[in-house]
């Protein structure tokens, strides 16, 4: 099979295309044919050799990528037969190897896709949506609600336009030029600013007439986190689940970082991390939550990088073999 390897830590162009020996499902694992590999901005910080919030780097050479989809066509000792055949998606936690056309993962990790998403949603959903269900368990969204989005055509910020449109808050999208603001319209925003621009918080102001933000979700924190906090009310909400720009923004009484053990705990259940992606994959079979996506061939998987490093990709950046 094809894979991307990466055998030096260090730029994207690290990423090689190669030829190499399928894995083989270990007990109580499948082996799915992969249609669509998630690239997550993590994928980025791992390769250039930062840990980020995992317990360690990858051993090298390594096979990035921890969210695939596709076709179950092996499976390993103990593993029910109605597995074989079916379409599945799953997140491969710490475990890399989703840039391939095979990838194993424990039958325990997999979900049946729903029939109305095809592989490339379902990848969006299980990794980028479970993370939005996590995130607005956070905040209690109505119709009294105004929600700034940062980062509103991103992979995170598309569907958390769309939650909080469904929920009937107005919803502030904040976005980097033209094109991107553009998207964050289509998708619902009901205002959608370019947040490049230092005239954006008047804009903001200006259309709220004398309002408040409630709830400011943020993924970007630095300049763009401060502004949107200055917009909340007396009892808003500043929802912290990132730094894109590399410039952590928390203000004491007011933000509330949700990652990690916090969306778990939040989530409750015997396996939370399951409850949302559960919920996650539902929201989008029903139609409530519609992931964009940004293909790449699994070749070009260098160019996905260089792109979501940039920050010139729009919805979630999906490799596909």
């Amino acid at each position: 099979m094809h894979a991307i390897r990466l055998h030096t830590f260090g730029p994207a162009d690290n990423l090689a295309y190669e030829s190499v020996d399928a894995p083989s499902p270990a007990p109580g694992q499948v082996r799915i044919a992969v249609a669509a590999a998630g690239v997550h901005l993590l994928d980025t910080v791992l390769r250039r050799g930062e840990q980020g919030p995992l317990p360690e780097l990858p051993a090298l050479p390594t096979i990035p990528g921890r969210e695939v989809a596709g076709v179950v066509e092996s499976l390993g000792e103990g593993v029910a037969g109605l597995w074989l055949g079916k379409r599945v998606v799953a997140h491969l936690g710490f475990a890399p190897g989703g840039y391939a056309e095979s990838a194993v993962v424990d039958v325990d990790r997999v979900h049946e896709i729903p029939a109305n998403l095809d592989f490339a949603q379902a990848v969006a959903m299980i990794g980028t949506g479970r993370t939005v269900m996590g995130i607005v368990q956070f905040s209690e969204l109505s119709t009294d609600s105004v929600a700034v989005v940062p980062a509103a055509a991103g992979g995170l910020g598309t569907l958390l336009v769309q939650y909080a449109k469904h929920a009937g808050a107005a919803v502030i999208g904040l976005a980097g030029g033209p094109e991107k603001t553009a998207l964050a319209r289509a998708n619902g925003a009901d205002l959608a600013v370019d947040y490049t621009t230092p005239e954006w918080p008047g804009k903001v102001r200006a259309w709220l007439g004398g309002r408040h933000a409630t709830v400011v979700f943020d993924g970007v924190g630095g300049a763009v986190a401060r502004d949107a906090v200055d917009l909340l009310g007396p009892a808003g909400q500043h929802i912290v689940f990132g730094w894109s720009s590399g410039e952590p923004y928390t203000l004491e009484g007011i933000s509330v970082r949700v990652l990690g053990p916090a969306m778990m705990q939040k989530a409750g259940g015997p396996n939370p991390i399951r409850t949302l992606e559960l919920r996650a994959l539902t929201e989008a079979a029903e139609g409530r939550l519609v992931p964009a996506v940004q293909r790449f061939p699994l070749s070009a998987a260098a160019d996905a990088h260089h792109a979501l490093e940039t920050r010139r990709t729009t919805g979630k950046v999906v490799l596909e073999p």
